[in-house]
């Protein structure tokens, strides 16, 4: 006996042979046409075709340039004053923190005086 499973119960069912060995998705495709593209063209017809710009300007050439320059700087600090404050800000959170972790620690192993 052959059995297949059935999309409509959720269970094994009976089947014919034939039906058994070409599951649901597996059945040759009868159209050979490809389906049409639903988002290829934009929502706003013009009557000039004119080029559309969604991502704006390509800046990616100019920042690797930037950013791939030889002159000594650390990448994370190319941009001058705004990338030296973040960087020491972050900086002084983590030592904070790392402090305030061993601080807490030491509190917490020490046994309470009545």
């Amino acid at each position: 006996m052959y059995s297949k499973f059935s999309g409509f119960t959720q269970k094994l069912a009976g089947a014919w042979a034939s039906d058994a060995y070409s599951p649901q998705g597996l059945r040759p495709v009868v159209s050979t046409e490809a389906p049409p593209i639903i988002f290829a063209t934009p929502t706003k017809l013009s009557s000039s075709s004119v080029a559309y710009d969604y991502a704006g300007k390509n800046t990616v050439p100019e920042l690797q340039k930037f950013f791939q320059k030889s002159d000594g700087v650390p990448v994370h600090l190319k941009r001058g004053l705004p990338d030296q404050m973040l960087y020491r800000t972050t900086v002084a959170l983590t030592v904070g923190g790392t402090l305030y972790c061993l601080i807490a620690l030491y509190m917490a192993s020490r046994p309470r005086s009545k």
